[in-house]
C-alpha cells in the first residue's frame, strides 16, 4: 500500500480539524449533552468512518478496505469496553456531568497522541524484526485469558494508580472543583483541582489501553496508515458514545467474553503469520513454516459475528432487569 506524504498530511489535518470542530462546537461551553445530541453526533462520526473506508476501497482496493474495516470495528469494540473504565473514573473523581465532556475530549486526544507514538514504534519494530509478531500474538492471547479470568471482579480504584499518587505527592491538590478549571487559586495559593487528577488518570489508563489495542490491529493490517486511521476514527465520537450508551453498558455483560475471543483469535492469527514469516533459527531451522494464514475476510466475519452474538446474548440475558417486579 503506497501512501504519499501529502496523503498523510491531509489525513492528519482532517482528523485534527474534526477534533477542533467537535471541541469548539460542543465541549467549550460546559453542558450535559442530551441523548438526541449524543445520538446524532455518534451517527455522524460513524458515517465519516464508513465513508473513509469506502474511499480506501476505491483507491487502494478491497484487501486494504477490508483490513481497515476489520481494524476499525475491533478498535471501536475495544473503545466501548474502555468506556466501563471511564464511567468508574467519572464516579471516582465525582466529575460533574456538565464537565465530563471536557475530560473525555482531552483524554481522547491524549489517547490518539499516545497511540500514534505506539503505532510508529510498532511499525519500526515490525519492519526491523519479523519475530515481533510472536510477541504481539502471545501478548494478545495472554490478554484474552486475563479478560476471562478477571470477568466479574470489581475494578481497582482508579484514583490509586501510580500517576495519580505521584500527582498528589508533588502537587497542591484542592478537594473541590472550580468550574472546569484545572488550576485554581485558594487564599492566594495556586492549587490543582480534581479535574486535573481525572485527566492524569485518563492519560495513564490510555497507555494501558494502547498496550492491547495496537498489537490487536497490527494483527489485522501491517499498514501504519490503516492502523492510525482506524484508531483515530474509532476514538472519534467516543465522547458522544459515552453519554449515549452509558446506561446500556451495564447490560453488556458478555462483552468482555466477546473481546477475549476476538483478541485470542487475532493472537493466533499473529502467531501463524509469524510462523509463516519465521526467521528465528531455533524454529524450523530459521526457515518459514508451512502454516495456513487467516484471510482478512475471515477475520472480519469472526469479529462482526462474535460482537453480534455477545451483544444479543447480553441484551437477552439482562432483558427485564430494570423492569418493575409484577405482583
Amino acid at each position: 500500500m503506497h501512501v504519499t506524504l501529502t496523503t498523510w498530511l491531509i489525513t492528519i489535518a482532517v482528523i485534527i480539524g474534526l477534533f477542533v470542530f467537535d471541541f469548539f462546537a460542543h465541549v467549550r461551553k460546559p453542558h450535559a449533552p442530551t441523548l438526541r445530541e449524543s445520538g446524532f453526533w455518534s451517527a455522524v462520526f460513524i458515517a465519516i468512518a464508513i465513508v473513509f473506508g469506502v474511499i480506501v476501497f476505491a483507491v487502494w482496493g478491497p484487501t486494504y478496505g477490508g483490513e481497515y474495516f476489520a481494524g476499525y470495528i475491533t478498535e471501536k469494540a475495544l473503545s466501548v469496553d474502555n468506556l466501563f473504565v471511564f464511567v468508574i473514573l467519572m464516579a471516582t473523581f465525582a466529575v460533574p456531568r456538565e464537565f465530563q465532556q471536557k475530560v473525555l475530549t482531552i483524554g481522547i486526544v491524549l489517547a490518539l497522541i499516545m497511540r500514534g507514538v505506539f503505532i510508529g514504534v510498532g511499525a519500526a519494530a515490525i519492519n526491523a524484526y519479523s519475530w515481533v509478531f510472536y510477541l504481539f500474538g502471545i501478548f494478545l492471547i495472554y490478554t484474552a485469558v486475563k479478560l476471562i479470568r478477571d470477568h466479574g471482579e470489581d475494578p481497582q480504584e482508579i484514583s490509586e494508580n501510580r500517576m495519580v499518587k505521584l500527582a498528589r505527592k508533588f502537587l497542591p491538590v484542592h478537594d473541590e472543583y472550580d468550574g472546569d478549571k484545572l488550576v485554581t487559586r485558594i487564599d492566594g495559593k495556586k492549587m490543582v483541582t480534581p479535574m486535573l487528577l481525572a485527566l492524569v488518570a485518563i492519560g495513564f489508563t490510555d497507555i494501558l489501553f494502547a498496550l492491547d489495542s495496537i498489537p490487536a490491529i497490527y494483527g489485522l493490517t501491517a499498514e501504519p496508515y490503516l492502523v492510525f486511521t482506524a484508531n483515530a476514527f474509532a476514538l472519534m465520537g467516543l465522547r458522544q458514545l459515552f453519554f449515549l450508551i452509558g446506561g446500556l453498558l451495564e447490560r453488556l455483560v458478555y462483552l468482555s467474553y466477546g473481546l477475549s475471543v476476538i483478541l485470542a483469535f487475532i493472537g493466533v492469527k499473529l502467531v501463524l503469520h509469524a510462523l509463516h514469516e519465521n526467521t528465528l533459527g531455533w524454529i524450523n531451522g530459521g526457515e518459514h513454516v508451512a502454516v495456513p494464514e487467516i484471510s482478512t475476510g475471515l477475520s472480519l466475519t469472526v469479529i462482526v459475528g462474535v460482537l453480534v452474538v455477545t451483544t444479543v446474548a447480553s441484551l437477552v440475558k439482562t432483558r427485564g432487569a430494570d423492569e418493575p417486579v409484577k405482583r
